[in-house]
């Protein structure tokens, strides 16, 4: 829940990050990464939680626009549900007491440097991918779900099958991920 959120990003921003400055050898700064994530999480629960609301009050006889709207608020919630995960529990293995910052192997420790950049790069790109995916979803919802007519046919953009970025019709690649257009 967005309540729940909220007290997390508390916590990480008293406690957590406050660990890992030592235990990481890593600069406030470059520890943001993970306050962006769960202000992307906050954030992503607020714009949910009106979601549930606008598909509630959507005309049952409108069933491709409710189809659009069901497939983009899934992935949203999809894609928020993997950033709540990595930001919450993949992060535990370097709050643990037996955290190596050095790269050398050492056999008393959990961790290395390079697992904890491989973090950062894990939870820097869900970050992206899920603010992807709620912005698709609110432009979708502040368009009333027009890029369908009632044929079912977008009519100015399709969607990437990686990312769910919104592309114009003539763009070969995602402008995003650059994943290439199916055919």
């Amino acid at each position: 829940s967005r309540q729940k959120a909220l007290a997390d990003l508390q916590k990480t921003q008293s406690v957590e990050i406050e660990k890992l400055i030592r235990t990481q050898c890593q600069l406030k700064s470059e520890l943001k990464f993970i306050t962006e994530a769960w202000l992307q999480i906050v954030e992503c629960r607020r714009v949910l939680k009106w979601t549930y609301a606008y598909g509630y009050y959507l005309p049952e006889n409108e069933h491709t626009k409710k189809q659009l709207f069901e497939y983009l608020q899934g992935e949203a919630e999809s894609g928020l549900e993997r950033l709540h995960q990595c930001a919450e529990q993949e992060i535990q293995v370097f709050l643990s007491d037996n955290v190596n910052p050095s790269k050398e192997f050492n056999s008393d420790y959990v961790t290395t440097s390079q697992e904890f950049i491989d973090f950062r790069k894990k939870l820097t790109g869900l970050t992206i991918v899920t603010r992807n995916y709620f912005e698709n979803l609110v432009r979708a919802l502040e368009n009333g779900l027009c890029d369908v007519n009632s044929n079912g046919i977008t009519d100015d953009h399709w969607f990437c099958e990686q990312c769910t970025f919104a592309n114009v019709r003539s763009a070969i690649a995602c402008q995003m991920c650059k994943k290439q257009r199916p055919h």
